[in-house]
């Protein structure tokens, strides 16, 4: 009998017994004031002062009109370089102990800090991660089980006074004690910086784990399942794993995977979004069939900029002295970028992602986009969104899986076509009546699309290929496994260039 797990779980449903309702709006101004006063004596607080800010009657409103918006080159240029350098108190109070190097599908890499407070807000929003999983009806057993967390390596790297790496392996090398016990594939594999060596040593080990629950990127985690469930010669994960009960995704969006992940398990597992970017926690999937939950209280203040062409400029920055709302501002189903200010020092920062509010009470939101990750090159206005919704209906129609696409505007004398490339391990289907159904299927979804087919963009093309070409073009213009991701646009040089990569492996 699990009794460990029964009194954790009762342990759970206690905290929900004694906890109040939340208040978003009062929590983020709350969150908002004791960002400003500790970072009040930074330089950047002295420079857009926070002080007389904190004794303004409406705080938010003087928060925006003093605090310009930033993107990472702007705050990188102007202030985050100060840090690399070791200098202190830039942007959050005192030095700075690590980077998390994002692998960004948009610029070239990232030096995001990461302070102890942050660590620590990471740290209690997986508590709540936790707490949380009592409204999931899982089994007592499974609170004693082992958690696998696939991420980049912990083996970070020491660069003068500090230590970088991808987020995910920053904090895997800073979990608490107590979790220890629970956490695989443990610090000598997940220190490992050879993706294949990782996997394959997960692979080795799995049958000596009882993992109840896994965390990763959907592409990676479903590779690792394949070889483990290859390896160990297994018709299924269950297999091997039969306690397992949670996967729990993140970094994007789940359901493109979730046809050919359900072929790895056995039998229906719970699946859990969260929303852990290299700037922060930000949300988490706290109830079945719902979306993330804002994590409101906990160190991240949060605005939304409506996602309109005014608002953008063409390198898919947010202008300045643009319309941006607060939590109580916000419209449910209106596409926003969002905007963050950390205990990491990020301050009004475009994270690059778009967002769209699906319950406002309870501030539940689902990833639209990226910023840059937008088709709008002759008028389109595709969100990876809509190219989401579309990839589901076309494996629909075609009985297909596409585990990964991506697509690009590409121009010939004044002649626009779109074009995409999609990565299946199904038996490839006919490209071009599946871009008749694609193209059909965008125009009913989008009225500007439909307008652009009418007009600029002359023609829709559909190339399939073996989702691995995907993973081996990855390594080796980017790597593999960890934060990594597909980007799901493309500019016309660099998709030509997978596309020279895609010919010659013939």
């Amino acid at each position: 009998m699990a009794i460990v797990g029964k009194i954790i779980k009762q342990a759970i449903h206690l905290s929900d017994a004694i906890s109040t309702e939340t208040d978003p709006v009062k929590e983020q101004h709350q969150v908002l004031r004791k960002l400003l006063n500790k970072a009040k004596q930074t330089a950047f607080g002295k420079r857009y002062g926070f002080q007389e800010i904190l004794s303004h009657e409406s705080l938010v409103q003087a928060f925006q009109q003093a605090v310009p918006i930033f993107d990472y080159d702007k705050l990188y240029k102007e202030w985050w370089h100060h840090l690399l350098a070791g200098h202190q108190n830039v942007t959050w109070p005192g030095g700075q102990s690590y980077f998390a190097i994002s692998s960004g599908t948009t610029s070239n890499s990232k030096y995001i800090p990461v302070t102890e407070d942050m660590l620590e807000a990471i740290r209690r929003a997986g508590i709540q991660q936790i707490t949380s999983l009592r409204n999931f009806d899982l089994p007592p057993a499974f609170f004693e089980k082992q958690i696998l967390m696939l991420g980049s390596s912990t083996n970070l790297i020491q660069k003068d006074d500090h230590l970088e790496g991808e987020i995910s392996g920053i904090s895997a090398a800073n979990i608490p004690f107590w979790f220890r016990k629970f956490y695989k594939p443990g610090n000598e594999i997940a220190s490992l910086d050879n993706w294949e060596q990782k996997i394959r040593k997960i692979a080795e080990h799995a049958p000596d784990w009882d993992i109840g629950s896994i965390t990763g990127i959907p592409s990676w985690t479903e590779l690792m399942l394949k070889e483990i469930i290859s390896f160990n010669k297994l018709n299924t994960i269950h297999d091997v794993w039969p306690n397992l009960e949670v996967y729990t995704s993140g970094g994007v969006a789940f359901e493109p995977y979730r046809k050919s992940f359900e072929k790895l398990v056995g039998r229906p597992i719970v699946y859990i979004d969260t929303y852990l970017a290299s700037e922060g926690y930000l949300a988490t999937q706290k109830r079945p069939d719902a979306d993330m939950a804002l994590i409101t209280d906990n160190g991240v203040f949060f605005e939304f900029v409506p996602f309109t062409d005014e608002n953008i400029a063409e390198d898919g920055t947010v202008k300045q002295d643009v319309q941006v709302l607060c939590i109580a501002e916000v419209e449910e189903n209106v596409n926003y970028v969002l905007l963050i200010s950390t205990v990491a020092g990020a301050w009004r920062y475009m994270i690059g992602d778009t967002v769209m509010v699906t319950n406002k009470e309870k501030m539940e939101i689902k990833i639209s986009g990226r910023t840059k990750h937008y088709l709008n090159v002759v008028g389109e206005q595709l969100s990876v969104y809509q190219m989401n919704e579309a990839m589901a209906l076309v494996e629909r129609e075609f009985n297909i899986t596409i585990e990964e696409f991506t697509v690009a505007a590409l121009v010939n004398e004044q002649e626009y076509k779109n074009r995409w490339i999609m990565g299946t391990a199904s038996e490839l289907a006919d490209g071009v009546k599946m871009a008749e159904y694609l193209d059909k299927q965008l125009r009913t979804l989008n009225k500007n699309y439909d307008v652009a087919r009418n007009k600029a963009l002359k023609s829709v093309e559909v190339r399939l290929v073996p989702v691995d070409h995907f993973y081996e073009w990855s390594a080796q213009t980017k790597k593999l496994g960890g934060q990594v991701k597909i980007p799901r646009v493309m500019k016309e040089d660099e998709f030509l260039s997978f596309e020279k990569f895609l010919n010659d492996l013939g």
